[in-house]
């Protein structure tokens, strides 16, 4: 059965930094795209950060810079490393598995965890 269990988000001040981690069970993330996803209050779903099974990542514009996406083939775990953040982080993230190429969608998902951010 494949979970994903996303744990590290809490109330952090404007500036601050926040460490999430994606937990992943089942079969091995080795061949899977994984990602980030955020919604904010009053908006969409949307993509944060990816990682290929390359390595290579992807990154929305808005957090390009602030933002680092890692993964772990062998702890089956995949990180968010956020800096510098802002009032418009705030909301509730996602971790995602065997995502498309251009993360359209992804086939599994986490419960979510909050990421709130003060001024």
């Amino acid at each position: 059965q494949v979970q994903l269990v996303e744990s590290g988000g809490g109330l952090v001040q404007a500036g601050g930094s926040l460490r999430l981690s994606c937990a992943a069970s089942g079969t091995s993330i080795s061949f899977n795209l994984m990602a980030w996803y955020r919604q904010r209050p009053g908006r969409e779903r949307e993509m944060v950060a990816g990682i290929r099974t390359s390595g290579r990542t992807d990154y929305a514009d808005s957090v390009k810079g602030r933002f680092t996406i890692s993964r772990d083939n062998d702890r089956n775990m995949v990180t968010l490393q956020m800096n510098s953040l802002r009032p418009e982080d705030m909301g509730m993230y996602y971790c995602a598995r065997s995502c498309d190429v251009a993360y359209r969608w992804c086939r599994f998902w986490g419960q979510g965890t909050q990421v709130p951010v003060s001024e």
